[in-house]
């Protein structure tokens, strides 16, 4: 049994709990450490269109071995990775090679 965890899409079926015989896909916010059942978890997120936009923001209570990963979290250190700042229509410098005599 492994949790899902923030950023992770999931696919929630009523194999997750019985509220769910229309499936959803949904995107974790944050997995509550409430006290439940065993096996059993709150989720904090968003259920998902077709093409992936939030439309709903939810908590969802589920049984965790119910729950299908459809992706993983994206790595927050790529994420946060800083790029280069470049503004629009400026060509980044290059350096120039000459040679001296």
């Amino acid at each position: 049994m492994v949790l899902p965890r923030s950023g992770d899409v999931i696919h929630v079926t009523k194999a997750a709990s019985v509220q769910f015989a229309s499936p959803m896909l949904f995107r974790v916010i944050r997995v509550h450490d409430w006290p439940t059942y065993e096996g059993w978890v709150w989720l904090d997120g968003y259920e998902l269109n077709s093409t992936g936009d939030a439309v709903e923001r939810r908590s969802i209570f589920v049984q965790v071995n119910g729950l299908r990963p459809v992706g993983k979290a994206p790595d927050p250190r790529v994420r946060n990775a800083r790029q280069p700042a470049t503004r629009p229509g400026v060509l980044p410098a290059r350096t120039v090679r000459t040679t001296h005599r």
